[in-house]
C-alpha cells in the first residue's frame, strides 16, 4: 500500500514516540526526509539520526531528545499537504514563536530553515513548522 503523504507519515511517528517516551523511532528512508531530519539534529531538536540497510530496505533511526523528562519538541506541525501547497515569498515566510521555533522550506537550493530562506532572499513550499 503507497502512502500519500510520507513527511506527514514522518512527523506523526515522531509525535507519537515521544508521546510513550521512546528513546527511538524507526522511518522509512528518503532524500527529503534526510534532509529535515538533519535541520532537526542541526538545530537541537533531536540528539542523532542513522541511515541502516534494513534487510533490502532503507530506514532512518532517529534518536529523540528529553530535557527534564519532557520532549524537546512542542510542537511539530505539517503545513503543506499534497491536497493544499502552500508557497510564501521570502518577506512572508512566518516566525514561529517570535523565532525560537523552525519554518523548514523547501526552496529552489533545497530544503533548508526559515531564516536561512529569507537570509538567501528565497521563498518556497512551507513543509513544517518545529518548536
Amino acid at each position: 500500500m503507497s502512502m500519500s503523504d510520507p513527511i506527514s507519515d514522518m512527523l506523526t511517528r515522531i509525535r507519537n514516540a515521544q508521546n510513550v517516551k521512546k528513546e527511538i523511532v524507526l522511518i522509512p528512508f528518503s532524500k527529503i526526509k534526510i534532509a529535515i531530519v538533519k535541520i532537526f539534529e542541526s538545530e537541537g531538536y533531536i540528539k542523532k539520526f542513522v541511515s541502516i540497510n534494513f534487510i533490502n530496505k532503507k530506514i532512518i533511526k532517529i534518536y529523540l531528545k528529553y530535557f527534564n523528562n519532557k520532549p524537546v519538541i512542542e510542537i511539530l506541525k505539517r503545513i503543506s499537504k499534497p491536497g493544499l501547497r502552500v508557497y510564501k515569498k521570502k518577506k512572508l515566510i512566518p516566525k514561529i514563536l517570535n523565532g525560537l521555533g523552525v519554518v523548514i522550506v523547501s526552496t529552489t537550493i533545497g530544503i533548508i530553515t526559515g531564516k536561512k530562506a529569507k537570509f538567501y532572499g528565497l521563498g518556497g513550499e512551507i513543509i513544517c513548522y518545529i518548536a
